[in-house]
Protein backbone atom coordinates (compact mmCIF):
# COMPACT_ATOMS: atom_id res chain seq x y z
CA UNK A 1 0.00 0.00 0.00
CA UNK A 2 1.36 3.48 -0.87
CA UNK A 3 1.46 6.28 1.37
CA UNK A 4 0.58 10.06 0.71
CA UNK A 5 2.64 13.26 0.31
CA UNK A 6 0.81 16.23 0.65
CA UNK A 7 2.71 19.12 -1.39
CA UNK A 8 1.92 23.04 -2.86
CA UNK A 9 3.28 24.50 -5.86
CA UNK A 10 4.75 28.31 -5.45
CA UNK A 11 6.32 30.64 -7.34
CA UNK A 12 6.44 34.46 -9.45
CA UNK A 13 4.39 34.92 -12.73
CA UNK A 14 5.67 32.75 -15.47
CA UNK A 15 8.04 30.59 -13.67
CA UNK A 16 6.25 27.68 -14.89
CA UNK A 17 4.55 26.32 -12.17
CA UNK A 18 1.67 25.32 -14.31
CA UNK A 19 3.79 23.63 -16.91
CA UNK A 20 5.59 21.60 -14.16
CA UNK A 21 2.30 20.68 -12.65
CA UNK A 22 1.53 19.20 -16.12
CA UNK A 23 4.86 17.60 -16.65
CA UNK A 24 4.48 15.82 -13.39
CA UNK A 25 1.05 14.93 -14.76
CA UNK A 26 2.10 13.45 -18.12
CA UNK A 27 4.93 11.99 -17.41
CA UNK A 28 3.35 9.76 -14.78
CA UNK A 29 0.36 8.73 -17.07
CA UNK A 30 -1.99 10.48 -14.59
CA UNK A 31 -4.06 12.16 -17.54
CA UNK A 32 -7.26 10.80 -19.00
CA UNK A 33 -7.51 9.96 -22.95
CA UNK A 34 -9.69 12.71 -23.38
CA UNK A 35 -8.52 15.38 -21.64
CA UNK A 36 -5.00 14.96 -23.05
CA UNK A 37 -6.53 15.14 -26.86
CA UNK A 38 -8.16 18.13 -25.76
CA UNK A 39 -4.63 19.61 -24.29
CA UNK A 40 -2.87 17.99 -27.93
CA UNK A 41 -6.09 20.09 -30.19
CA UNK A 42 -5.91 23.20 -27.83
CA UNK A 43 -2.15 23.38 -28.23
CA UNK A 44 -2.12 22.89 -31.92
CA UNK A 45 -4.81 25.43 -32.13
CA UNK A 46 -2.27 27.63 -30.47
CA UNK A 47 0.33 26.61 -33.26
CA UNK A 48 2.46 24.50 -31.16
CA UNK A 49 4.00 21.87 -31.92
CA UNK A 50 4.54 19.78 -28.41
CA UNK A 51 1.16 20.08 -26.20
CA UNK A 52 1.19 22.73 -24.51
CA UNK A 53 1.23 20.86 -20.48
CA UNK A 54 -0.17 24.22 -18.70
CA UNK A 55 -3.50 23.34 -20.30
CA UNK A 56 -4.06 20.02 -17.73
CA UNK A 57 -3.65 22.60 -14.84
CA UNK A 58 -5.14 26.04 -16.33
CA UNK A 59 -8.71 24.67 -16.92
CA UNK A 60 -10.57 27.75 -17.06
CA UNK A 61 -10.59 29.89 -20.00
CA UNK A 62 -10.37 33.11 -18.24
CA UNK A 63 -7.01 32.06 -16.49
CA UNK A 64 -5.36 30.77 -20.01
CA UNK A 65 -6.88 34.36 -21.27
CA UNK A 66 -4.94 35.73 -18.40
CA UNK A 67 -1.99 33.74 -18.93
CA UNK A 68 -2.02 33.24 -14.92
CA UNK A 69 -3.28 30.69 -12.35
CA UNK A 70 -6.19 32.22 -10.28
CA UNK A 71 -6.86 30.06 -7.63
CA UNK A 72 -5.59 26.86 -6.00
CA UNK A 73 -5.99 23.81 -8.38
CA UNK A 74 -6.19 20.59 -6.56
CA UNK A 75 -4.58 17.56 -8.79
CA UNK A 76 -4.07 13.88 -7.43
CA UNK A 77 -1.70 11.42 -8.95
CA UNK A 78 -0.01 7.85 -8.15
CA UNK A 79 3.37 6.21 -8.76
CA UNK A 80 3.92 2.32 -7.93
CA UNK A 81 5.85 3.97 -4.92
CA UNK A 82 3.71 6.84 -3.29
CA UNK A 83 0.17 8.79 -3.99
CA UNK A 84 0.14 12.56 -4.39
CA UNK A 85 -2.13 15.20 -3.61
CA UNK A 86 -0.39 18.65 -5.24
CA UNK A 87 -2.18 22.15 -4.70
CA UNK A 88 -1.64 24.35 -7.47
CA UNK A 89 -1.21 28.41 -6.38
CA UNK A 90 -0.71 30.95 -8.13
CA UNK A 91 1.89 32.98 -7.98
CA UNK A 92 1.00 37.01 -8.97
CA UNK A 93 1.65 38.81 -5.84
CA UNK A 94 -2.14 39.84 -5.07
CA UNK A 95 -2.80 36.33 -4.87
CA UNK A 96 -0.11 34.99 -1.99
CA UNK A 97 -3.94 34.82 -0.05
CA UNK A 98 -4.36 31.22 -2.01
CA UNK A 99 -0.80 30.69 -1.33
CA UNK A 100 -1.68 30.39 2.25
CA UNK A 101 -4.52 27.50 1.37
CA UNK A 102 -2.64 25.65 -0.49
CA UNK A 103 -0.22 25.19 1.60
CA UNK A 104 -1.68 25.07 5.11
CA UNK A 105 -1.70 21.37 5.12
CA UNK A 106 1.16 20.61 2.93
CA UNK A 107 3.82 18.34 4.18
CA UNK A 108 6.52 19.65 1.28
CA UNK A 109 6.37 22.95 -0.95
CA UNK A 110 7.89 23.26 -4.58
CA UNK A 111 8.83 26.83 -4.99
CA UNK A 112 9.70 27.75 -8.64
CA UNK A 113 12.57 30.62 -9.97
CA UNK A 114 12.89 31.27 -13.31
CA UNK A 115 16.84 30.56 -13.98
CA UNK A 116 17.05 33.88 -15.95
CA UNK A 117 15.76 35.76 -13.07
CA UNK A 118 16.63 33.93 -9.83
CA UNK A 119 15.18 34.74 -6.53
CA UNK A 120 12.96 37.42 -6.42
CA UNK A 121 10.46 39.50 -3.76
CA UNK A 122 8.12 37.42 -4.61
CA UNK A 123 10.07 34.18 -3.88
CA UNK A 124 11.40 35.68 -0.89
CA UNK A 125 7.70 35.91 0.62
CA UNK A 126 6.44 32.87 -0.45
CA UNK A 127 9.39 31.11 1.65
CA UNK A 128 8.44 33.52 4.71
CA UNK A 129 4.82 31.97 4.21
CA UNK A 130 6.10 29.24 3.72
CA UNK A 131 7.90 29.05 7.23
CA UNK A 132 5.36 30.58 8.96
CA UNK A 133 2.49 28.01 8.03
CA UNK A 134 5.55 25.26 9.04
CA UNK A 135 5.61 23.67 6.14
CA UNK A 136 8.69 21.24 7.17
CA UNK A 137 10.35 20.94 3.54
CA UNK A 138 10.92 22.80 0.55
CA UNK A 139 12.26 21.89 -3.03
CA UNK A 140 13.70 24.74 -4.93
CA UNK A 141 13.30 24.14 -9.02
CA UNK A 142 15.29 26.11 -10.59
CA UNK A 143 13.50 26.27 -13.91
CA UNK A 144 14.50 26.96 -17.60
CA UNK A 145 17.60 25.82 -17.24
CA UNK A 146 17.42 25.19 -21.09
CA UNK A 147 16.84 28.81 -21.32
CA UNK A 148 20.07 29.51 -19.89
CA UNK A 149 22.28 26.90 -21.44
CA UNK A 150 22.37 24.54 -18.39
CA UNK A 151 24.97 26.76 -16.85
CA UNK A 152 25.97 25.22 -13.75
CA UNK A 153 27.33 28.53 -12.25
CA UNK A 154 23.96 30.10 -12.68
CA UNK A 155 22.14 27.43 -10.83
CA UNK A 156 24.72 27.31 -8.28
CA UNK A 157 24.52 31.35 -7.80
CA UNK A 158 20.36 31.07 -6.71
CA UNK A 159 21.02 27.74 -5.18
CA UNK A 160 23.27 29.73 -2.57
CA UNK A 161 21.02 33.04 -2.66
CA UNK A 162 17.84 30.93 -1.98
CA UNK A 163 20.31 28.88 1.24
CA UNK A 164 20.48 32.11 3.12
CA UNK A 165 17.37 32.73 2.97
CA UNK A 166 15.79 29.68 3.67
CA UNK A 167 18.68 28.86 6.47
CA UNK A 168 17.32 32.32 8.36
CA UNK A 169 13.86 31.16 7.87
CA UNK A 170 14.25 28.47 10.23
CA UNK A 171 14.93 25.28 7.81
CA UNK A 172 17.62 23.23 9.16
CA UNK A 173 20.16 20.91 7.08
CA UNK A 174 18.35 18.61 4.76
CA UNK A 175 15.29 20.11 4.72
CA UNK A 176 15.56 21.78 1.25
CA UNK A 177 16.61 20.44 -1.92
CA UNK A 178 17.20 22.32 -5.13
CA UNK A 179 17.03 20.82 -8.77
CA UNK A 180 17.85 22.00 -11.86
CA UNK A 181 14.61 21.52 -14.09
CA UNK A 182 13.22 22.81 -17.34
CA UNK A 183 9.24 22.05 -17.40
CA UNK A 184 8.95 22.47 -20.73
CA UNK A 185 11.74 19.97 -21.88
CA UNK A 186 11.52 17.75 -19.10
CA UNK A 187 14.94 17.91 -17.53
CA UNK A 188 14.65 16.47 -14.27
CA UNK A 189 11.09 16.38 -13.56
CA UNK A 190 10.64 12.80 -14.18
CA UNK A 191 13.71 11.41 -15.90
CA UNK A 192 17.00 12.16 -15.77
CA UNK A 193 18.71 14.64 -17.71
CA UNK A 194 21.56 14.19 -19.55
CA UNK A 195 22.21 18.23 -20.32
CA UNK A 196 22.99 18.78 -16.75
CA UNK A 197 25.74 16.12 -16.35
CA UNK A 198 26.94 18.07 -13.33
CA UNK A 199 23.77 17.72 -11.93
CA UNK A 200 24.27 14.17 -9.58
CA UNK A 201 20.70 14.33 -6.89
CA UNK A 202 17.64 12.81 -7.83
CA UNK A 203 14.96 14.22 -10.63
CA UNK A 204 11.56 15.88 -8.53
CA UNK A 205 9.87 13.01 -9.07
CA UNK A 206 12.63 10.88 -7.11
CA UNK A 207 13.23 13.29 -4.26
CA UNK A 208 8.86 13.49 -3.88
CA UNK A 209 8.79 9.46 -4.32
CA UNK A 210 11.56 8.90 -1.58
CA UNK A 211 11.17 12.27 0.79
CA UNK A 212 10.22 11.36 4.48
CA UNK A 213 7.26 11.92 5.04
CA UNK A 214 5.74 13.56 8.05
CA UNK A 215 2.66 11.52 9.58
CA UNK A 216 -0.52 12.57 10.73
CA UNK A 217 -0.09 13.76 14.38
CA UNK A 218 -1.55 10.68 15.74
CA UNK A 219 0.76 10.32 18.70
CA UNK A 220 -0.22 13.90 19.39
CA UNK A 221 -2.80 14.47 22.32
CA UNK A 222 -6.08 13.63 20.96
CA UNK A 223 -8.08 16.78 19.38
CA UNK A 224 -12.05 16.18 18.39
CA UNK A 225 -14.18 19.72 17.02
CA UNK A 226 -17.58 18.83 17.49
CA UNK A 227 -19.37 19.26 13.94
CA UNK A 228 -22.76 18.18 14.92
CA UNK A 229 -24.68 16.72 17.38
CA UNK A 230 -26.59 13.36 16.19
CA UNK A 231 -29.98 12.48 18.25
CA UNK A 232 -32.32 9.60 17.45
CA UNK A 233 -34.59 6.98 18.96
CA UNK A 234 -34.52 3.92 17.86
CA UNK A 235 -35.33 -0.16 19.37
CA UNK A 236 -31.60 -0.40 19.39
CA UNK A 237 -30.51 2.69 20.23
CA UNK A 238 -33.04 4.16 22.76
CA UNK A 239 -32.34 7.90 23.36
CA UNK A 240 -29.54 7.80 20.91
CA UNK A 241 -26.68 10.97 21.39
CA UNK A 242 -23.49 11.02 19.26
CA UNK A 243 -21.17 13.66 18.73
CA UNK A 244 -20.13 13.42 14.91
CA UNK A 245 -16.89 15.21 13.52
CA UNK A 246 -13.25 14.72 12.35
CA UNK A 247 -10.59 13.29 14.38
CA UNK A 248 -7.80 16.30 14.26
CA UNK A 249 -5.36 15.29 15.79
CA UNK A 250 -4.08 12.18 18.43
CA UNK A 251 -5.65 8.84 18.54
CA UNK A 252 -8.82 8.20 20.88
CA UNK A 253 -10.04 4.58 22.54
CA UNK A 254 -12.93 3.20 24.36
CA UNK A 255 -12.79 3.96 27.31
CA UNK A 256 -10.49 6.77 27.14
CA UNK A 257 -11.46 9.79 29.87
CA UNK A 258 -12.06 13.42 28.22
CA UNK A 259 -13.18 16.51 29.02
CA UNK A 260 -15.52 18.73 27.22
CA UNK A 261 -14.10 22.17 26.53
CA UNK A 262 -14.65 24.84 26.84
CA UNK A 263 -17.10 23.97 29.97
CA UNK A 264 -14.78 21.27 31.43
CA UNK A 265 -17.13 18.62 31.88
CA UNK A 266 -15.07 15.12 32.24
CA UNK A 267 -16.69 11.77 30.92
CA UNK A 268 -15.39 8.78 29.03
CA UNK A 269 -15.56 7.50 25.46
CA UNK A 270 -18.18 4.44 25.63
CA UNK A 271 -18.65 4.18 21.56
CA UNK A 272 -16.56 4.84 18.54
CA UNK A 273 -18.93 4.89 15.82
CA UNK A 274 -18.93 5.34 11.76
CA UNK A 275 -21.29 4.00 9.17
CA UNK A 276 -19.26 0.75 8.94
CA UNK A 277 -19.50 -0.02 12.77
CA UNK A 278 -18.18 0.15 15.83
CA UNK A 279 -14.43 0.66 15.88
CA UNK A 280 -11.73 0.32 18.88
CA UNK A 281 -9.76 3.55 18.33
CA UNK A 282 -9.94 6.07 16.08
CA UNK A 283 -6.69 8.44 14.40
CA UNK A 284 -6.47 11.60 12.94
CA UNK A 285 -8.08 12.40 9.94
CA UNK A 286 -10.87 9.54 10.29
CA UNK A 287 -14.07 10.91 11.13
CA UNK A 288 -16.47 8.97 13.23
CA UNK A 289 -19.68 9.91 15.66
CA UNK A 290 -18.26 9.19 19.92
CA UNK A 291 -20.43 8.14 22.19
CA UNK A 292 -19.85 9.39 25.78
CA UNK A 293 -20.55 7.42 28.85
CA UNK A 294 -22.92 10.09 30.44
CA UNK A 295 -25.16 13.11 28.87
CA UNK A 296 -23.62 16.00 29.57
CA UNK A 297 -24.22 19.47 27.60
CA UNK A 298 -22.15 19.34 24.21
CA UNK A 299 -22.95 21.15 21.24
CA UNK A 300 -21.42 22.21 17.64
CA UNK A 301 -18.05 24.13 18.45
CA UNK A 302 -17.13 22.48 21.28
CA UNK A 303 -14.16 20.34 21.68
CA UNK A 304 -13.45 17.17 22.87
CA UNK A 305 -10.01 16.01 24.66
CA UNK A 306 -8.14 13.74 26.88
CA UNK A 307 -8.40 14.68 30.21
CA UNK A 308 -4.91 14.50 31.06
CA UNK A 309 -3.77 16.71 27.89
CA UNK A 310 -6.57 19.23 27.63
CA UNK A 311 -5.63 22.59 26.15
CA UNK A 312 -6.36 25.34 28.12
CA UNK A 313 -9.09 27.04 27.27
CA UNK A 314 -8.77 31.13 26.78
CA UNK A 315 -10.00 34.22 25.77
CA UNK A 316 -7.23 36.15 25.09
CA UNK A 317 -4.15 34.31 23.24
CA UNK A 318 -1.44 36.41 21.16
CA UNK A 319 -0.95 34.83 17.74
CA UNK A 320 0.87 35.03 13.99
CA UNK A 321 -1.59 36.73 10.67
CA UNK A 322 -1.14 36.60 7.38
CA UNK A 323 -3.56 39.24 6.41
CA UNK A 324 -5.61 38.26 3.54
CA UNK A 325 -7.64 41.44 2.86
CA UNK A 326 -7.74 44.75 0.41
CA UNK A 327 -8.73 46.25 4.04
CA UNK A 328 -6.07 46.94 5.53
CA UNK A 329 -5.96 45.27 9.92
CA UNK A 330 -5.83 48.18 12.49
CA UNK A 331 -6.13 47.46 16.45
CA UNK A 332 -9.47 47.23 17.91
CA UNK A 333 -10.84 45.96 14.80
CA UNK A 334 -13.87 43.95 15.88
CA UNK A 335 -13.70 40.80 13.85
CA UNK A 336 -15.50 37.30 13.78
CA UNK A 337 -12.81 34.06 14.82
CA UNK A 338 -13.35 30.59 13.67
CA UNK A 339 -11.67 28.11 15.55
CA UNK A 340 -12.31 24.49 14.38
CA UNK A 341 -16.25 24.53 14.46
CA UNK A 342 -16.67 27.08 16.54
CA UNK A 343 -16.56 30.81 15.34
CA UNK A 344 -17.05 33.75 18.38
CA UNK A 345 -16.65 37.26 18.01
CA UNK A 346 -13.17 38.93 19.00
CA UNK A 347 -11.07 42.11 18.97
CA UNK A 348 -7.71 42.17 17.19
CA UNK A 349 -5.78 43.99 20.45
CA UNK A 350 -2.13 44.92 20.22
CA UNK A 351 -0.23 44.70 16.94
CA UNK A 352 3.05 44.93 18.14
CA UNK A 353 5.00 43.88 14.98
CA UNK A 354 5.14 43.19 11.18
CA UNK A 355 7.61 40.91 10.05
CA UNK A 356 9.46 41.96 6.72
CA UNK A 357 9.80 38.80 4.73
CA UNK A 358 12.56 40.58 2.89
CA UNK A 359 14.90 41.71 5.10
CA UNK A 360 13.83 39.13 7.74
CA UNK A 361 13.22 41.90 10.16
CA UNK A 362 10.71 42.57 12.93
CA UNK A 363 9.14 46.28 12.30
CA UNK A 364 7.85 47.00 16.25
CA UNK A 365 4.65 48.85 16.83
CA UNK A 366 3.30 49.24 12.74
CA UNK A 367 0.11 50.69 12.80
CA UNK A 368 -1.37 48.74 10.59
CA UNK A 369 -1.40 45.31 8.51
CA UNK A 370 -2.21 45.56 4.55
CA UNK A 371 -2.89 43.01 2.17
CA UNK A 372 -0.13 39.81 2.45
CA UNK A 373 1.43 41.32 5.68
CA UNK A 374 1.98 39.15 8.65
CA UNK A 375 2.17 40.34 12.00
CA UNK A 376 2.00 39.39 15.40
CA UNK A 377 -1.08 40.58 17.44
CA UNK A 378 -2.74 39.90 20.53
CA UNK A 379 -6.84 38.60 20.16
CA UNK A 380 -9.41 38.82 22.77
CA UNK A 381 -12.53 36.29 22.39
CA UNK A 382 -15.90 37.26 23.51
CA UNK A 383 -15.92 33.49 24.57
CA UNK A 384 -12.96 31.12 25.73
CA UNK A 385 -11.19 28.31 23.24
CA UNK A 386 -9.21 25.70 23.35
CA UNK A 387 -6.30 26.59 21.38
CA UNK A 388 -3.06 25.09 21.23
CA UNK A 389 0.27 26.62 20.42
CA UNK A 390 0.42 26.22 16.60
CA UNK A 391 4.16 24.42 16.97
CA UNK A 392 3.30 22.12 18.49
CA UNK A 393 -0.26 20.90 17.15
CA UNK A 394 -0.89 22.74 13.01
CA UNK A 395 -4.48 22.01 13.44
CA UNK A 396 -6.01 23.22 16.60
CA UNK A 397 -3.37 26.12 16.70
CA UNK A 398 -4.57 27.56 13.67
CA UNK A 399 -7.81 29.97 13.17
CA UNK A 400 -9.82 31.99 10.57
CA UNK A 401 -10.12 36.01 11.36
CA UNK A 402 -14.10 36.72 9.41
CA UNK A 403 -14.68 40.12 8.66
CA UNK A 404 -17.90 40.25 10.80
CA UNK A 405 -19.80 42.62 8.22
CA UNK A 406 -20.10 40.57 5.04
CA UNK A 407 -18.56 37.15 6.24
CA UNK A 408 -15.56 37.35 3.72
CA UNK A 409 -12.01 35.82 5.16
CA UNK A 410 -9.45 38.29 6.83
CA UNK A 411 -6.72 36.94 8.00
CA UNK A 412 -5.29 33.47 8.54
CA UNK A 413 -4.09 33.17 12.31
CA UNK A 414 -1.52 30.93 13.63
CA UNK A 415 -1.49 30.95 17.73
CA UNK A 416 1.95 32.06 19.30
CA UNK A 417 4.84 33.51 17.16
CA UNK A 418 5.13 30.93 13.99
CA UNK A 419 8.14 32.28 12.68
CA UNK A 420 11.04 31.35 14.25
CA UNK A 421 13.29 33.77 12.45
CA UNK A 422 11.38 36.90 13.40
CA UNK A 423 13.45 39.88 14.58
CA UNK A 424 16.61 37.85 14.76
CA UNK A 425 18.02 36.94 11.25
CA UNK A 426 20.67 34.51 11.17
CA UNK A 427 23.14 33.66 8.80
CA UNK A 428 23.15 30.32 6.84
CA UNK A 429 24.22 27.46 7.91
CA UNK A 430 26.83 25.29 5.42
CA UNK A 431 24.91 22.93 3.59
CA UNK A 432 21.08 24.04 4.71
CA UNK A 433 20.36 24.06 1.52
CA UNK A 434 20.84 20.22 -0.41
CA UNK A 435 22.89 21.00 -3.74
CA UNK A 436 24.52 17.97 -5.24
CA UNK A 437 26.73 18.45 -7.48
CA UNK A 438 30.55 17.38 -8.51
Amino acid sequence: MTDLLRLATAGSVDDGKSTLVGRLLYDTKSVLADTLDAVHRASADKGMSTPDLSLLVDGLRSEREQGITIDVAYRYFATPRRSFVLADTPGHVQYTRNTVTGASTAQLAVLLVDARKGVLEQTRRHAAVLALLGVPRLVLAVNKVDLVGYDEATFSAIAAEFADHAAALGYPLGSVLSIPVSALVGDNVVDRSANTPWYTGPTLLEHLEAVPVEPDPHDAPFRFPVQYVIRTNTAEHPDYRGYAGLVAAGTVRVGDEVVALPAGVRTSVARIDTPDGELAEAAAGRSVTLVLADEIDISRGDLIAPAAEAPVATDEFGATLAWLSDKPLRPGARVLVKHGTRTVPAIVGDLSARFDEQRLLSVPDPGSLGLNEIGLVTVRTAEPLPVDDYSTNRRTGSFLVIDNADGSTLAAGLVGAGLPALGTPRAADEGDLVSPGP
